[in-house]
């Protein structure tokens, strides 16, 4: 992972580097939830302290226009982390993802580069990062509710095939951006869901990788796919939690008789 402050004439955006392995061990993929459960803990407890240290940052980046170095190495490190478990836990790699800090040789890496900040863009960040939250949480949803799915093509081919690869790290990149942006390690709104190419428009740039992103065609289909149903279900669920919902109103007259 790259943490370190950087000149440029504009905010540098996170990046995300996938490689993703020719063949997956099948009972890896069988067991993946279980295999997980210690970094979803992991995960759980740092959360708590990054919670903390981004109000923390929050505060201080409004005074300095910029976060200290402990702060953005610990949120830097800490979204590092989830994105390494993200990409094991959507099976776009095989190879056990290490506890919290990273290794040179795994197959994600990430790209992040601390610099100033607009103090107004901090303040507001809580709103501001909402449309991108939002865009996050609906593919996030479409992979979810075709996740079973995704398993079982990749325990049955042993391998990711190349739309689901393509459609899958797109969530996860953009997903990692939109939580690099809420946690004020960028002044760079989070873009390019659908990659930073297209395959046919340049093959000489085609990447096993995600560094750039170039998009196959049944991953871009499969992308908008993610999109409906993340609508569908977001949607769905909250039609459902709001007739959950007691009608205190009704309550109150059937039980008072007014």
């Amino acid at each position: 992972m790259s943490v370190h402050p950087v000149e440029s004439d504009g905010p540098f955006r996170p990046e995300l580097a996938v490689t993703p392995p020719e063949r997956q061990r099948r009972w890896t993929v069988l067991l993946r939830l279980i295999l997980l459960i210690p970094h979803f803990i992991v995960l759980w407890l740092m959360s708590i302290a990054a919670t903390v240290v981004v109000i923390i940052g929050w505060f201080t980046a409004l005074v300095l226009g910029r976060l200290p170095d402990w702060i953005s190495d610990f949120l830097a490190m800490f979204i590092g982390y989830q994105a390494r478990v993200a990409a094991s836990y959507m099976l776009l790699v095989d190879e056990y993802p290490p506890f919290v800090v990273s290794q040179p040789d795994y197959p994600v890496q990430v790209d992040v580069r601390p610099a100033e900040l607009n103090r107004l863009a901090v303040f507001f960040r809580i709103i501001l990062v909402i449309p991108a939250a939002i865009v996050s949480a609906v593919v996030a949803q479409g992979w979810g509710m075709l996740a079973f799915f995704i398993w079982l093509i990749v325990l049955v081919s042993g391998r990711n095939p190349r739309p689901i690869f393509d459609a899958s790290a797109a969530v996860l990149r953009y997903g990692f951006r939109t939580n690099a942006y809420f946690y004020l390690l960028t002044g760079a709104y989070p873009k390019k869901l659908f990659g930073d190419a297209r395959a046919e428009d340049n093959p000489p740039r085609q990447s096993p990788g995600t560094r750039p992103l170039v998009m196959s065609k049944g991953g871009r289909v499969l992308l908008v796919v993610f999109i409906v149903l993340g609508v569908v279900g977001l949607v769905t669920n909250g039609a459902v939690q709001s007739l959950n919902q007691p009608d205190f109103h009704y309550q109150y007259e059937y039980a008072y008789g007014r």
